[in-house]
C-alpha cells in the first residue's frame, strides 16, 4: 500500500508520497513513488504512483527513455494535458503487454497516477490518470487528489485546502494528511518524498526527502497529536439529564422517534414439532 497527496493551487504545486511497500507483513519494502522529468526550464512534469509495483515502475521506465505515442512524448508534448495522454498511452501498452498474464495469476491490473507539472505558457496543471489510461484534472473546487492508502488523511484537506490556500500552509496539510495516515496504517511509512512548486518558477528548489530526523515533520506531529488531545478534551462532555440544553444528547429526533424495544408479554418454548407454546 502506499499513499500519495497531490495540490494544484492558485499559486502552484504541493506534492507528496511516501516509500513504502508491502506484499504482507513480511515483505516490507521501500520504492519511491515520486518520480521527476525535466530537461529543460521551459517545463517540468511529476508522476507519483499507487498499485503493482511492476506495472507503474514499467510505465515509469517507457516514460524515462522518451517513448513516443503518435509522435508524441513527454518532451515535446505541447502542454500538461497532451503530456497526460501520453501517460495514458504507457499505461496501455503495460496492460496490452502484461494484461493476459497477470489474469493467468489470478492478479488484477492495478495502477494509480497522479501526473502534473507545467508547460511555458501555461499553468500549473494536476490529473489523476487510471488503470484503463483514462484520466481527470483537477479543478479550482476541486484542487487536490489522493492515491492509495486515502481515507485517514483526507479530514485536513477537506477541512483546510481551497484554491487560494497559500503553498506553506497547504505544505502543512499534506505533512498532517500523511502523519495521520502513518499514525493509522502500518502499511505507508517515512520516508517522504516532498515536492513544492512555485508556479511560472520552472526550478525544483523545494524538493526534499523526510526521514523519520526531520525536526520539522517531527516538530509537527507532536503538536499536532497534542492539539487532538486537547481539542477532544475542551469539548464539553454530554449531559444525558437535559439540565443543560446547550449540550443534551437526549433530546427527540425530529424525523425518528425513540428506538423500539420489543419484549414479550409472555414466555413462550419450542416443542419438538417446532411449535411454540406458552411456558408455565
Amino acid at each position: 500500500m502506499t499513499y500519495c497527496i497531490g495540490l494544484c493551487l492558485d499559486q502552484g504545486l504541493v506534492l507528496l508520497a511516501d516509500t513504502r511497500t508491502n506484499a504482507g507483513v513480511d515483505q516490507i519494502g521501500t520504492f519511491r513513488k515520486m518520480t521527476v522529468f525535466q530537461e529543460d526550464t521551459e517545463r517540468f512534469f511529476t508522476l507519483m504512483s499507487s498499485g503493482n509495483l511492476a506495472i507503474t515502475q514499467a510505465v515509469k521506465e517507457i516514460l524515462l527513455q522518451g517513448e513516443a505515442f503518435g509522435g508524441i512524448n513527454l518532451w515535446t508534448a505541447k502542454n500538461s494535458h497532451e503530456a497526460a495522454t501520453v501517460v495514458g498511452a504507457a499505461i496501455k501498452k503495460v496492460r496490452d503487454r502484461d494484461y493476459e498474464s497477470l489474469q493467468k495469476s489470478g492478479i488484477e491490473f492495478n495502477c494509480n497516477l497522479i501526473f502534473g507539472g507545467q508547460v511555458k505558457g501555461e499553468k500549473p496543471r494536476l490529473f489523476n490518470i487510471y488503470a484503463a489510461g483514462n484520466f481527470i484534472e483537477t479543478t479550482p473546487e476541486t484542487p487536490y487528489f489522493q492515491i492509495g492508502e486515502s481515507k485517514y488523511g483526507k479530514p485536513i484537506l477537506d477541512r483546510v485546502i481551497r484554491f487560494d490556500t497559500p503553498l506553506n500552509l497547504a505544505t502543512k496539510c499534506v505533512l498532517i494528511s500523511m502523519d495521520s495516515t502513518i499514525k493509522s496504517n502500518i502499511s505507508v511509512g517515512l520516508p517522504l518524498d516532498l515536492l513544492v512548486y512555485e508556479k511560472n518558477s520552472f526550478a525544483l528548489e523545494k524538493l526534499i526527502t523526510i526521514d523519520e530526523d526531520n525536526p520539522y515533520f517531527e516538530m509537527m506531529r507532536d503538536i499536532w497529536g497534542e492539539k487532538l488531545k486537547e481539542v477532544a478534551l475542551s469539548i464539553p462532555e454530554p449531559s444525558w439529564n437535559g439540565s443543560k440544553k446547550s449540550i443534551s444528547i437526549v433530546s427527540t429526533s425530529k424525523k425518528l422517534g425513540p428506538v423500539p424495544v420489543h419484549t414479550p408479554e409472555t414466555k413462550t418454548k419450542r416443542t419438538k414439532a417446532g411449535k411454540f407454546i406458552k411456558a408455565k
